[in-house]
């Protein structure tokens, strides 16, 4: 798909990788931003005339209905969907400190907001003369870590709802592709990690994908993770537990 006079609504567009794909897409699409910085909003809104904004918490499952609402209200079609926000705690479920009211923060903001967007705006992605729906991943969800362990799960329940809506969407107008994701500096990964891609460099490789209509764009590392586990699953697997 060629990203040209597109519209285009996408997750977590006011930092990182989000951010990123908003400045690469926003001057040739009509770009539908969420994201809950209402300041960063504005300011998007006043650098692209043409850019919609809607501020939602993706953690709270109501306010992502009303917002289905009212795209649906204000949208005959949408050609793409990009679902890239996405929450990280680092705890373990045995430190001391955990706080168990991240668990359902994560889970909604990472994995049922991805659902609702995707059965929510479908009727409008079908309208599309092609529709696409892109879930931004991770090489987590092939591979785990053991901090982590809520946002790995999420990654992975991501992975297998793309694959298994792929399968119900076969033979439509439109398609699931996802994209892994390596270690990127954003502001979620601040503090952890070492020889992290740009976020720029993920934008422009996620949004590559999507032109050549890869089902699964393996970004970075996660292209050699792939090949590994194919090769060394054991070994791959415990090197992953400490990544």
């Amino acid at each position: 798909m060629t990203l040209t006079n597109k519209r285009i609504v996408i997750t977590g567009g006011t930092s990182g990788i989000g951010l990123e794909i908003v400045h690469q897409l926003a001057i040739d699409n009509k770009v539908i931003v969420i994201g809950r910085n209402t300041t960063i909003l504005q300011t998007l809104r006043s650098q692209y005339p043409l850019l919609e904004t809607h501020c939602c918490d993706l953690s709270r499952p109501n306010d992502v209905l009303t917002l289905i609402d009212n795209l649906s209200a204000a949208h005959k079609s949408v050609d793409v969907l990009i679902n890239n926000a996405a929450i990280q705690y680092s705890k373990k479920l045995t430190d001391q400190d955990y706080d168990r009211s991240t668990i359902m923060t994560e889970i909604n903001s990472n994995f049922t907001a991805v659902c609702l967007l995707t059965h929510g705006l479908l009727p409008l992605l079908q309208r599309a003369e092609k529709g696409v729906v892109l879930n931004v991943n991770s090489g987590l969800a092939l591979a785990p870590k053991a901090s982590s362990a809520v946002y790995c799960a999420t990654k992975a329940a991501m992975h297998s709802f793309s694959q298994s809506l792929n399968h119900q969407l076969k033979g439509s107008n439109v398609a699931v592709m996802q994209a892994f994701m390596p270690v990127v500096a954003t502001p979620m990964t601040e503090g952890r990690g070492s020889n992290k891609i740009t976020a720029q460099y993920a934008a422009e490789n996620l949004l590559k994908g999507i032109h050549h209509n890869v089902t699964e764009n393996d970004i970075g590392k996660v292209k050699l993770l792939r090949w590994l586990l194919r090769l060394v699953p054991s070994v791959v697997k415990r090197i992953m537990v400490n990544a």
